[in-house]
């Protein structure tokens, strides 16, 4: 559990110093998840029970915590019966860990060092102004009737000041290190929210704790004391703790250790009572507890990371079903555009050339043609570029396909941004990056166009192999297509020889296409040419989803990962099943 907790703790740290102060909600999200991230890390952080392997605890702890002003600093000083913490008119004077182990040996406390490992020890008086990770840990003798002999006490920075952000991992770690908690709070911040979120915060841990409701004037104790009781059972499960009320003092001449005497002695029972509950066996199991409360709260950034990955997959799919769907209307259902199937039938008339003679007619068809095809072969790469540009022609198509595909996601996205306010950083650098990857995606499309043309060859000859299979178990009807395939080739042949071959293709290919077309669906075989057209089609369709799956889309699913990985959770699936099931109190 510790090391899944420090994982997302890091990353949490990680996405919440790279996200810009625009992105409140998310920000803020990720800031109170730090905080209980923080005192789970510290709680499991904490030392066992058995020092260095010895038979020797290590001692009860005493955290005194609460606000700005509330006089931490000076009720330490009357249960330690000596002026041993430094208490200031200044609103957050106080931003270091400062402990005192009460009559203990040296030995007893070496502990410390290890779970303030991140911090570094000082001397009190080096304590710097400028910077929050350092602690320190003092001697004091108390008298032989103290109950916090033999016990450290912890005196804390508050956690509501405007600089508490800072030092508020200290804080809670002093939190989780305690076994008993002394909640010090004033008239004027005993309601206040910052209070009363650690005192829920602290609540899975079930720490024995008591109240000290500080500088009480006498007309407003029996008040703010039942106010107090109210919050506590509005806020807290379990029952209510011991409120020790102690009175404001103002007047500089007074004793002021002689006047609150009898509270001290109010403290110190209290005290008693509480450290005698103190049961860390137990404690052991209140990691689980405090995952489970938190669970759904740390792991719904990832979860809404993954939400939003898969959003953007989904996008990605969208956008190949508009280009397909423009494909479909634009080319592969179009009755005049649609050239693939003619192609099939061109490669079916060479099929139907009758053996012997078309080997004479064949001969003399090259003859006459032959010096205009090599005045057309020299312009031929050019004549495929035109046709590629030609409106209407499956290359045109594609392109224009490919094109709405990127402008449709593009628009996509920019709605995204502004629906969706948590992960709208997110879309904006998809967005961003989408434009940046276009020339390279309409390299690779245009390649892989190339690559789909030559590979389909193979499908538009097995179509016409097929047909040419069917006739040939309807041999009258071979017969007759193989005569009139001659014969156009003969009339064509004459005008050629009259043309000296200009325009060969047209006179010959053409009206022997339209003969074939219109003999193949009066027969039997209409049947079988609809099949073909409709199984072509479908093996091209297939075909060019591919052709847009590899080239684009499996591109395109890959741009998250070329994101600020420091923005982002990137915790892989099985990490997070392990934080669901760990998480999760079973």
């Amino acid at each position: 559990m510790l090391d899944l907790i420090c994982l997302l703790k890091s990353r949490h740290e990680s996405v919440l110093s790279s996200r810009s102060s625009g992105e409140v909600a998310l920000r803020r999200v990720l800031a109170e998840n730090l905080q209980s991230l923080a005192f789970a890390e510290a709680f499991l952080q904490r030392p066992d029970i058995r020092q260095n392997g010895q038979h020797l605890p290590h001692p009860l702890q005493i955290a005194v915590m609460g606000p700005t002003q509330a006089g931490k600093s000076t009720i330490i000083n009357q249960l330690l019966q000596g002026c041993v913490a430094e208490p200031s008119p200044l609103a957050g004077y106080t931003i270091h860990p400062q402990g005192f182990h009460v009559d203990l040996e040296p030995e007893r406390t070496t502990w410390a060092d290890g779970y303030f490992k991140a911090y570094r020890r000082m001397e009190r008086d080096d304590l710097p102004r400028d910077r929050y990770d350092c602690w320190t840990l003092d001697a004091v003798q108390v008298s032989p009737d103290n109950p916090l002999r033999g016990r450290m006490v912890w005196d804390t920075p508050d956690f509501d000041s405007v600089d508490a952000a800072a030092y508020q991992s200290a804080v809670l770690r002093v939190a989780a290190l305690a076994d008993v908690i002394l909640l010090v709070v004033s008239k004027d911040k005993y309601a206040d929210l910052a209070v009363w979120k650690l005192l829920k915060l602290l609540e899975p841990l079930a720490q024995p704790t008591l109240i000290c409701l500080n500088k009480l004037e006498p007309a407003s104790r029996t008040t703010i004391t039942e106010s107090l009781r109210h919050k506590w059972q509005e806020t807290r499960q379990d029952a209510l703790p011991a409120i020790i009320p102690v009175p404001y003092v103002d007047n500089p001449g007074i004793d002021e250790p002689a006047v609150l005497d009898h509270e001290r002695q109010q403290l110190w029972a209290a005290l008693r009572q509480a450290l005698g509950q103190v049961q860390r066996k137990r404690q052991q199991g209140r990691a689980s507890v405090l995952a489970a409360i938190h669970r759904d709260n740390w792991l719904e950034p990832v979860r809404a990371e993954y939400r939003w990955a898969c959003e953007w997959q989904a996008l990605v799919a969208e956008s190949r079903t508009d280009a397909m769907t423009y494909y479909r209307t634009g080319y592969l259902d179009h009755p005049q555009h649609y050239e693939t199937f003619r192609q099939a039938l061109r490669q079916l008339l060479s099929l139907l050339e009758m053996p012997g003679l078309s080997v004479v007619l064949t001969g003399t068809r090259e003859a006459v043609t032959w010096i205009p095809r090599q005045v057309l072969r020299l312009g031929q790469a050019e004549r495929n570029r035109r046709q590629s540009a030609t409106p209407g022609s499956e290359a045109t198509i594609l392109l224009q396909a490919f094109q709405h595909q990127l402008t449709r996601l593009q628009d996509r996205l920019l709605e995204k941004r502004e629906d969706d306010g948590v992960h709208q950083g997110g879309w904006l650098e998809l967005g961003r990056l989408l434009a940046a990857e276009r020339p390279a995606l309409s390299a690779e499309f245009e390649a892989g166009m190339g690559r789909y043309t030559e590979d389909f060859q193979a499908e538009i000859a097995r179509t016409a192999q097929g047909l040419y299979q069917a006739l040939e178990q309807d041999p009258v009807l071979l017969n007759s297509l193989r005569a009139l395939r001659v014969g156009t080739d003969a009339g064509a042949l004459a005008l050629a020889l009259y043309t000296a071959g200009l325009g060969w293709q047209d006179l010959v290919i053409a009206p022997a296409m339209l003969s074939l077309t219109t003999l193949l669906t009066e027969t039997a075989l209409g049947y079988q040419l609809e099949r073909a057209v409709a199984q072509l089609r479908a093996r091209q369709a297939e075909a060019v989803s591919r052709l847009f799956e590899q080239t684009v889309c499996e591109h395109l699913g890959r741009l998250p990962a070329s994101l600020d990985p420091t923005r982002y959770f990137n915790i892989p699936p099985d990490t997070l099943k392990a934080m669901e099931t760990c998480f999760s109190g079973a």
